[in-house]
């Protein structure tokens, strides 16, 4: 079972196997809501980088691409510069042609040795719902100030992160429990721990909030913000 298969399976892909299939369907069981929420960020990943595209950007550091998929950001921004990261060995075999890097986002200095992007120029660094499967604060903190700090002022970070900030008081605890258990290896976190990560930026108005208000319910949620670096 990997994260980018199951959320392909959500996606209603086909890049996954009965591990995959067997995790999904268990965290949908408790949180029926997952799959829409994975289909909410995937389109806020087209709205924000054709967002940052109009304000000049034309090369981007997507860290957990995932698995290739109609609407990545090749294809909203044409001619663009897109260099991948994912740990997936699977994702790995299918980006053979594409500039990629097998890396994990806890080793940001690997991810930096290993692109090939202008960091003299703004880059848009892509992070959606990569950082909650880093379990450890201290790890996910320095993997966001690491990379930020090598990217050139007028930059731009594009994040989404699971939170259970809306649920109630039964639902977090089942989440506990199934975090506790291995059931999912989502770490959920609040808002402001999501946005310690925007610091040294400048939030887009509305600033951070839920990757779709539509699907807010006393389920698990996904914020989503975009930040210019200062």
């Amino acid at each position: 079972m990997h994260p980018a298969r199951r959320y392909n399976y959500w996606l209603g892909g086909q890049d996954h196997g009965p591990a995959d299939r067997a995790s999904g369907d268990a965290i949908a069981a408790a949180f029926p809501i997952v799959a829409e929420m994975a289909r909410a960020n995937r389109r806020f990943l087209g709205h924000s980088v054709a967002f940052l595209a109009g304000q000049g950007v034309r090369q981007f550091l997507d860290i957990g691409t995932g698995l290739p998929a109609p609407g990545d950001i090749a294809h909203v921004v044409p001619g663009s510069k897109v260099f991948y990261v994912d740990n997936d060995p699977v994702v790995s075999a299918r980006m053979i042609g594409r500039p990629y890097l097998e890396a994990d986002v806890r080793d940001p200095e690997k991810i930096l040795r290993g692109q090939t992007l202008d960091l003299t120029q703004p880059v848009g660094l892509v992070m959606l719902t990569v950082l909650h499967f880093v379990h450890d604060d201290t790890e996910a903190a320095h993997a966001v100030r690491t990379l930020l700090r090598a990217l050139a002022p007028g930059s731009w970070m594009v994040l989404t992160h699971g939170t259970m900030d809306f649920s109630t008081p039964a639902g977090v605890a089942a989440y506990e429990k199934m975090f506790a258990a291995g059931g999912t290896d989502v770490r959920a976190r609040t808002k402001a721990e999501i946005s310690g990560y925007f610091a040294g930026t400048e939030l887009v108005p509305p600033g951070l909030g839920p990757v779709d208000q539509a699907l807010v319910t006393n389920d698990l949620n996904i914020y989503a913000g975009v930040g210019r670096k200062l």
